[in-house]
């Protein structure tokens, strides 16, 4: 399905199937495309660097030890996989991109409960460039109160699921843990300054593009560890598994439901506006990436919590055997759960079916068939509903696949891919790839012009016949008008 706007349009270079490879090639032949591309590399290096320059106050060789040793697959391994592997190694970035994430999420969902938020939302540019500085107060705050929690983890052991007995924090003074939070909050705004500096200046949208590079970064290596630690045969299936789901991916999310619009003709002063038909495109995945990461990190809280308890205690025990592992039967239903309650309450946030009822309303539009106003809310939600039910059924058999895979192999450890590596990897490349095609296409004028690359070619090789007749068509042409002058008299 071609690249779709908010309107409905579909770029000139997806209707003539053109590979994206393609695509990439005319964006490095464009000065200004090669300049922003340029650009991107550049930070994504810088940001990868960063993530290999420890904390001061650390112990490396302690860290490193520790890091081999550590098999983290709750909310702390999201949270290592969406920083590259910077946190469980207490870099400068070990925080990474997550504060930000966290505090924009917060920043929407808290829209539906504040007033004035929703009020910022609906004036246009100034109301969110006051939210844009809002959520960046609170990804500071957040990075304060994050800094602190992995610092005092770690130094307790529990950051590394206590397999690590190393004193990762020699020195461990109120002054030098203030002084590592101070760098770690630092970090995390240096990498937030980077984000938008790649969303301004450079190619895609700057948060989802070092997302993107950090999970990369780790993946290669994992995959290829399933090779020499299990059997060639396991790496084989997992990776033509791999394929197949990325395929199938990639088809969901460029998947549409598409509502078709119609505006009614309006005389505004001399002139006539509306007559248009258009449609409303509805993805089947409407909340994104959002369910898993809020699912995995509500169940990672009590995992969190048991780490302070003792080992020896009953409610520890249970904690430890049904909900720190993603495999068990407990872990499984309530993940389920949650993705379908925040698939639905997510899109509902998102998307307000009486607001653009009423939007349209206003401007003259209206769905065939359906009365607008009240009428047409109600068939936005009962459509929006039937999309969700799907998209969360997507999103179960996605997440759970890694979990499929694990007990039907027996893979030792955890999978280097999973539910929410998929969808950000597939989401990211995908987006990423229809903004270059959408830049390249600015400076592609074949798609408006079709035929004027063949007028141009024409036109250099009958210049010189032109040349040679030039005087006779300057009499021909003196001619005609003074034959048109007097059959006008």
């Amino acid at each position: 399905m071609g690249r779709l706007s908010a309107f409905g349009h579909v770029s000139e270079a997806e209707k003539k199937g053109e590979p994206q490879l393609r695509t990439l090639i005319q964006a490095f032949r464009t000065k200004e495309l090669r300049n922003k591309i340029l650009f991107t590399l550049g930070i994504i290096i810088l940001y990868r660097i960063g993530s290999f320059i420890p904390t001061p106050g650390v112990d490396y060789k302690a860290v490193h030890k520790c890091v081999t040793a550590a098999t983290n697959e709750d909310f702390v391994g999201l949270v290592n996989l969406f920083s590259g592997g910077a946190l469980l190694q207490l870099s400068i970035f070990a925080l990474g991109i997550m504060p930000y994430i966290t505090a924009s999420i917060v920043i929407e969902l808290l829209r539906v409960v504040i007033p004035r938020f929703e009020a910022l939302h609906k004036e246009g540019q100034s109301g969110q460039a006051k939210l844009t500085e809002y959520t960046r107060y609170l990804t500071i705050g957040l990075a304060l109160l994050q800094s602190t929690t992995i610092l005092v983890t770690a130094r307790s052991g529990a950051l590394f699921s206590g397999a690590c007995t190393e004193s990762v924090i020699p020195d461990g003074s109120v002054w030098n843990i203030a002084f590592m939070v101070i760098v770690m909050t630092g970090g995390t705004g240096l990498v937030m300054w980077m984000a938008e500096l790649i969303t301004d200046h450079g190619l895609g949208q700057g948060m989802s593009v070092l997302i993107f590079i950090s999970i990369c970064s780790g993946f290669l290596p994992q995959l290829w560890s399933i090779g020499t630690q299990d059997s060639w045969m396991t790496f084989g299936i997992v990776v033509a598994v791999l394929l197949l789901i990325m395929i199938f991916v990639v088809f969901v999310e460029q998947s549409q439901r598409r509502i078709p619009v119609q505006y009614t003709r309006r005389m505004i002063g001399r002139r006539m506006y509306g007559g248009t038909s258009t449609y409303i495109p509805l993805k089947i995945n409407m909340s994104g990436v959002i369910p898993p990461i809020f699912a995995s990190s509500i169940l990672a809280i009590p995992t969190l919590i048991a780490q302070f308890g003792s080992s020896d205690q009953a409610w520890v025990k249970w904690i430890n055997t049904n909900l720190a592992n993603s495999t068990t039967v407990w872990y499984i239903v309530l993940y389920s759960v949650m993705i379908v309650f925040f698939t639905f309450f997510y899109a509902s946030i998102t998307f307000n079916a009486d607001e653009t009822a009423d939007d349209m309303k206003e401007y003259g539009g209206f769905i065939p068939g359906i009365r607008a106003g009240h009428d047409t809310a109600r068939y936005l939600n009962y459509v929006l509903n039937r999309l969700n039910t799907v998209g969360a059924i997507y999103l179960l058999f996605v997440s759970l696949i890694p979990t499929v895979l694990i007990r039907a192999l027996n893979i030792n450890g955890r999978l280097p891919f999973g539910g929410t590596t998929i969808l950000i990897i597939a989401g990211v490349g995908l987006d990423t790839l229809r903004q270059a095609a959408a830049q390249v296409e600015q400076f592609d004028y074949s798609g408006f012009l079709p035929n004027t690359s063949k007028a141009s070619d024409g036109a250099s090789s009958k210049k010189s016949r032109k040349a040679g007749k030039s005087k006779k068509s300057k009499k021909a042409s003196v001619a005609s008008q003074a034959v048109s002058a007097a059959a006008g008299e």
